[in-house]
Order: C-alpha cells, then sequence, then structure tokens
C-alpha cells in the first residue's frame, strides 16, 4: 500500500481539501476527504492524468528542422519533404530512444497516456523488417521504460494521393497492401502485450492514402478499437477531396464510412458548418493539434461552433515540436480568440475556461485511446498529476482558478509530480529515468546525423 496526501484534488464530484489517496498496486483502494496526513508524502493539488490522443514520437528528433526558409513559399507540403528526408534516417534503436524521450517529456507536461500513429514500418528501402512489427515493439518498449500508456495505431498507407496515385519515395516506408496491414495489426498486437494496459487500434492514414475500399476493411480490422485518421487538416487536400470525388473530406467520409463512436478524426481544420454539425452529431472525437497546426500552417479548426453543438474534442502533441498538455490547451483557446476576436470561448457556459478545457480534453482523449476516462476514485487506475501550489502562478489559487492558472500561466513547469499505474514516474518536475533516456537520446541523435 502507498498513501498520498494532496492540499485538494479534482474527484468526480468536484474539488475537495485535504485529500488521502491509498494505491494499492496499480489501483486506488481508497479516497478519505478533510483528513491529517498522518506521516504520507504531501503534495499540493491532483488532479486525473490526460491522454495525448496523437503523437509520432519520431518526429520529436526533428524539432527546429523545419524552420528554415527555402525557395518560393513554404507550407505544411515544404515541411513534408524535410519529414520525409528525416524519416528515412531512423533506425529501430533511434526509433525507441526517441520515441522514450518524447514519452519522457509527456509525462512530465501531465499526459499519463499517448496514442502512437504510428506510420514508419519498414527498412529505408521500403523492404520490411524479419519482425514485421519491429518499429512498433520499438514504441513499446519505450512506453515500457517511461511508464506511459501507450494506445498503439499501426497506420495503414497504400497510395500517394486521391485517385490511387503510386507512392512516392519518401514514402514507401510506410506503406502496405492490405495483408500485410492485418498482418502487420495482429503483430502489433503481439508487441504490446507485455503492456499493463495497452490497446492496438487501426489508422487509415488519410483519405488520399488509403482507396475507399481499404477504408472499410482496415475498420474491419479494428473490430471494436478506435479508429484514427488523418482529414482536412490543408486546404490543398479539401481541394484534391474535390476534384476527385466531388465532395469535401470530412463530408466525404461521414457519407462513406460508419463513423461513431471509436473514431478520432484528426485535426477536421477545413470543415463547413454542415460538417461541423455532422461531425459533433456522430459521436466521434476531433483530434485536435494546435500547437503542430500553428507551425504547419494548417489554419485554425472551428472549435467554437463544435463544442456549441456538442462536439467532443481532445488534444495531442502531433509532431512534437514542443510537448506541454497546458500549452495544447491554451494555444487551442487562443485561436479562437485570434478567430473571433472575443475571450473564453471554449468556457462551458459561466465559469473556468481552464476547467472546460482540461475536462473536454481527458474525457475526448480517453475515448478517443480506448479506455475509460481517469478518475480520482477506489478501483480506478492511479493516474495522478500533482501540481505545484508553491509555484509563483499557483499563488492564492485554488479549485478551478488552479487550472486556469496551469493552463494559461503555469504551463508544464507547474506539474511536480505524475503517477502512472500506481508508479510515480515523475518527482520534483523531473521523470525518474530523465537523464538516463537523455542520454541514449542524444547519443541516438548524434549517430544519426554523424551518418
Amino acid at each position: 500500500m502507498t498513501q498520498l496526501w494532496f492540499e485538494s484534488a479534482l474527484l468526480p464530484d468536484g474539488w475537495a481539501d485535504r485529500v488521502k489517496v491509498t494505491i494499492d498496486g496499480e489501483r486506488i483502494a481508497a479516497v478519505e476527504l478533510g483528513v491529517a496526513p498522518a506521516g504520507a508524502p504531501r503534495f499540493g493539488a491532483a488532479i486525473p492524468g490526460l491522454g495525448n490522443l496523437h503523437s509520432h514520437a519520431f518526429q520529436r528528433a526533428m524539432a527546429g528542422l523545419g524552420e528554415v526558409r527555402g525557395v518560393g513559399h513554404d507550407s505544411f507540403w515544404t515541411w513534408r519533404e524535410v519529414m520525409y528526408r528525416f524519416a528515412r534516417m531512423i533506425d529501430p534503436e533511434a526509433m525507441e530512444a526517441i520515441a522514450a524521450m518524447a514519452f519522457v517529456e509527456m509525462l512530465e507536461s501531465g499526459f499519463t497516456r499517448v496514442g502512437e500513429f504510428h506510420y514508419l514500418h519498414h527498412q529505408p528501402d521500403g523492404m520490411p523488417y524479419g519482425q514485421l512489427a519491429e518499429m512498433g515493439a520499438r514504441l513499446a518498449a519505450a512506453a515500457d521504460v517511461t511508464g506511459i500508456g501507450l494506445t498503439l495505431l499501426p497506420v495503414l498507407y497504400q497510395q500517394g494521393g486521391f485517385g490511387g496515385a503510386p507512392a512516392g519515395e519518401g514514402q514507401r516506408r510506410f506503406v502496405n497492401d492490405l495483408d500485410r496491414y492485418a498482418a502487420l495489426v495482429e503483430e502489433s498486437r503481439r508487441a504490446i502485450a507485455a503492456l499493463p494496459d495497452g490497446v492496438v487500434g487501426v489508422a487509415p492514414h488519410s483519405l488520399r492514402a488509403v482507396a475507399p475500399d481499404a477504408l472499410g476493411e482496415a475498420v474491419r480490422l479494428g473490430g471494436t478499437g478506435p479508429i484514427h485518421i488523418h482529414v482536412a487538416e490543408q486546404q490543398r487536400e479539401v481541394d484534391d477531396c474535390l476534384a476527385w470525388s466531388g465532395a469535401r473530406p470530412v463530408a466525404w467520409l461521414l457519407d462513406h464510412a460508419p463513423v461513431d463512436e471509436r473514431w478520432c478524426l484528426v485535426h477536421a481544420t477545413h470543415m463547413t458548418d454542415e460538417e461541423t454539425r455532422r461531425l459533433a452529431a456522430s459521436g466521434a472525437v476531433a483530434g485536435l493539434c494546435p500547437v503542430t497546426e500553428a507551425s504547419l500552417g494548417d489554419g485554425i479548426f472551428p472549435a467554437s461552433d463544435y463544442v456549441a453543438v456538442g462536439g467532443r474534442y481532445g488534444i495531442g502533441s502531433d509532431s512534437n515540436v514542443l510537448i506541454d498538455a497546458a500549452q495544447e490547451l491554451a494555444a487551442l483557446e487562443y485561436s479562437q480568440r485570434l478567430k473571433h476576436r472575443r475571450r473564453n470561448l471554449l468556457a462551458a457556459g459561466p465559469g473556468s475556461t481552464g476547467r472546460s478545457l482540461t475536462d473536454s480534453a481527458r474525457f475526448g482523449g480517453a475515448q478517443a485511446l480506448g479506455l475509460a476516462p481517469k478518475r480520482i476514485e477506489a478501483g480506478k487506475p492511479a493516474d495522478l498529476v500533482a501540481l505545484d501550489l508553491r509555484h509563483p502562478s499557483a499563488a492564492a489559487r485554488g479549485g478551478d482558478s488552479l487550472l486556469d492558472a496551469w493552463v494559461f500561466a503555469g504551463q508544464r513547469d507547474l506539474v511536480a509530480a505524475v503517477w502512472r499505474r500506481g508508479r510515480q514516474v515523475v518527482a520534483g518536475g523531473r521523470h525518474v529515468a530523465r537523464d538516463a533516456v537523455t542520454r541514449r537520446y542524444h547519443e541516438a541523435v548524434e549517430t544519426l546525423f554523424d551518418g
């Protein structure tokens, strides 16, 4: 048994003071309110962990490499060429080391689970590894050493563009036919079998990269698990989809696929009012990555309109150019302020914007990642985040105002400690394995660039 005492905690019924949490193994055994520490270690304010619903872990090592202007206009599409060149360099050892670094930073910022949208499957020449899910197994190893929860989303990538355009050289590490993809999904399930709560879903990459008949087969392979897809991230993608099918991407998907609560539509940046209403009504989650979407110049998701009609959303770190759960939430709200020239647009009625953002991200992220949302109550997994009440931005703050401080004024340096399934993985704001993981990361990245 482990006992932890918090000055306050966000429980299912709201905030409570002087809370003692007893952990038995991986789960919460008891929650006591209004009690003294009685020798238990003391912490600030406890909140449930958040889910990071969309990550490409290997891109952590290319953060900053796309910030050099080329000839003419730079865009998502020029950045993608930089990413393709970088992806050709990644071997299994580098994948594991880079993913571990990214996962450490996620945990330090308050994410306790990640959805890894994983498409870097094969060797640089496109030939499979001896173990088809070798790269997925390396992601599982990184999750194991860091302690983060993993929802592995092996990606189906078949073609280079709408209408069956052949994949290019930069995409050959991603490509599978349906038979090999089915085998990859099965091997991925075996690769994460040792993780205590590992989940495998399916991820048809996008409408431009997957043929319509294959989309249906990928959904079948996913069973009852999560289904993630990139959609309508860029205006050019919308234009190309219209030229190919006569329909916009989100509308085409809603018309031709059984989109429901299992689905996460990643980005969905460019939608009409009708698409926005239909996506909200489907019960699917919009996977929003505001920092990456700003970095890549994608555009602004219609979040205030979407939330107004009951839409569900979660957040992801995507390209991992900057890993910070609170900053993703702040960027989401700030994007709406810039667009509409008003404030507190994503608050659920009168009240705290920080609370609305964190609640929406926690519930939407959990749905998209295939598990129940985290709660601080008996019987639930002990996935806890402790916020530091000694931080300057937390002075005289409590309850929902503390969440406002975390999201808009404190961000990742307000996270003092994190527990994942009862195991303390962050102490004093640092992951317990940060030094070893950082050394391995530096060695791996320096080897890549020396080569």
